[in-house]
């Protein structure tokens, strides 16, 4: 559903600030000259600076972010070849006012598409924004829905597309945190930011036109202009009558990557009667403060023992060091220590009142831990063994033979050959009883046969 925009031509002072970090306590400013803007960091997204950020502004010149990146996203998913030779058509004219920026490509007129997509975006050229749009959808009209598509799946709840090029339109419209969210997945494609962080371009001469050699409205990548930037990457710049002038921007120092959003800006006329395009020189005030005030830290190491573990029956050792898993690595204001931050572990073997048993192995999971600030968790990571604990080599036998004895199996066995043995000795003692009592039969048998004999032969004589 669209929403008509009210434009706002007078600048709104700023003083609601919103950061998405637990780490930085008090605003860097409140003279910010814009009517919205935002800073943030580009891999975490986490905004460390923003002021009404939820403006509505007109896309203006902006909207050019969004084709190319779906310009890019094609050539990616080989939608289109970025050296196939493209012909303007007269249709790509159909809503370009004759007061708008363009590089005047005739109908009939062929260059290879990836030098359209520099027209497009560094020379400003809305013709070629709506060539691009039929190359890739086959309509403006396609393509655009497939601009508010994309909008939608990046998360923007307040932009709106009418037009590829951002010719002025009363239901084309975003805001600072929209405009953050679509540069930040833009600048996520190599191919766009290459276009992106160029300042100056030539296409080459084509069937109907000489050279045509442009530059960037991202006057923080002209090396020799007073606004020179030398940590911008890329960027878009727009200057309209109902939008002012705005500038979307990404710059990296010392690995931190930032992206800066300032919508509805002014110019201001110097004492030497010279212009300052105040949405270049807040862009670079906001880049300044946030390389100035943040870095990333690695706050928990991965190699560094933090606690041990009690075992039983290790080789030559009582306990097992832990280390983290993974280390936690923190964008952080550069004033907190890292003695602020509180380490709650737990070890699962005490938590649960078992001990551990050697052997253990280097890697092994054996307990957690949270990283605490002001009673702000930072991150949970594994703890683990760092090194490899061995068994005893003779407690490893007695634990063999106790853990023989006390299987069930084992008990029922013994049990069983106790009583065969018993058996076996009950039969044998009664054996030997029997055949005893039958020895002394025979021998009294014998006896008194030898008596019988013996009394006969008495009588004979």
């Amino acid at each position: 559903m669209k929403k008509r925009l009210t434009i706002f031509l007078f600048l709104i002072p700023t003083a609601l600030l919103f950061s998405c970090l637990p780490v930085k306590a008090a605003a860097p400013f409140e003279d910010i000259v814009a009517s919205s803007a935002l800073l943030a960091e580009a891999d975490t997204g986490n905004i460390l600076f923003t002021s009404t950020m939820g403006l509505l502004h007109p896309a203006d010149a902006l909207a050019k972010i969004m084709t190319l990146l779906l310009a890019v996203s094609a050539i990616e998913n080989d939608e289109v070849r970025p050296h196939e030779l493209v012909e303007m058509t007269e249709s790509a004219w159909f809503d370009i006012n004759k007061n708008s920026s363009t590089q005047k490509i005739e109908p009939g007129e062929k260059m290879p598409f990836l030098d359209l997509l520099y027209c497009a975006y560094v020379g400003g050229a809305n013709e070629a924004c709506n060539l691009i749009a039929e190359c890739v959808d086959g309509s403006v009209e396609t393509f655009v829905e497939r601009m508010n598509t994309h909008a939608v799946y990046l998360g923007c709840e307040n932009t709106n597309f009418t037009n590829t090029h951002g010719q002025y339109n009363d239901d084309q419209y975003t805001n600072a945190q929209d405009q953050f969210l679509i540069f930040r997945d833009a600048i996520g494609k190599e191919l766009f930011t290459e276009i992106s962080g160029v300042y100056r371009y030539t296409v080459k001469s084509t069937n109907v036109s000489d050279e045509r050699t442009f530059t960037s409205p991202n006057l923080l990548l002209n090396a020799n202009g007073k606004y020179y930037y030398r940590f911008c990457t890329s960027g878009m710049a727009s200057i309209t009558y109902e939008g002012g002038h705005s500038f979307v921007a990404s710059a990296e120092s010392d690995g931190l990557s930032l992206i800066s959003v300032v919508l509805g800006s002014d110019v201001i006329i110097l004492s030497d009667e010279s212009a300052e395009m105040r949405n270049l020189t807040e862009t670079r005030r906001l880049f300044e403060w946030g390389f100035s005030e943040f870095a990333w830290r690695i706050v928990l190491s991965s190699s560094e023992p933090v606690d041990k573990a009690p075992i039983m029956h290790g080789a030559g050792a009582d306990f097992v060091n832990l280390r983290p898993e993974k280390e936690i690595r923190l964008l952080l204001d550069k004033d907190i220590p890292d003695e602020e931050f509180i380490k709650k572990i737990t070890i699962y073997s005490l938590e649960s009142g078992e001990t551990l048993i050697a052997p253990i192995e280097a890697g092994a999971e054996l307990g957690e831990l949270t990283l605490m600030r002001n009673n702000e968790s930072y991150g949970t990571v594994k703890l683990v063994a760092n090194t490899s604990i061995d068994l005893h080599r003779l407690e490893f036998v007695r634990m063999q033979v106790a853990a023989v004895l006390s299987s069930s199996t084992t008990r029922t066995v013994i049990a069983v050959l106790t009583v065969l043995i018993v058996l076996y000795i009950a039969l044998v003692i009664r054996y030997n009883i029997i055949r005893r009592k039958r020895l002394r039969r025979i021998a009294d048998a014998k006896k008194r046969l030898v008596e019988e004999r013996q009394s006969s032969n008495f009588l004979d004589d």
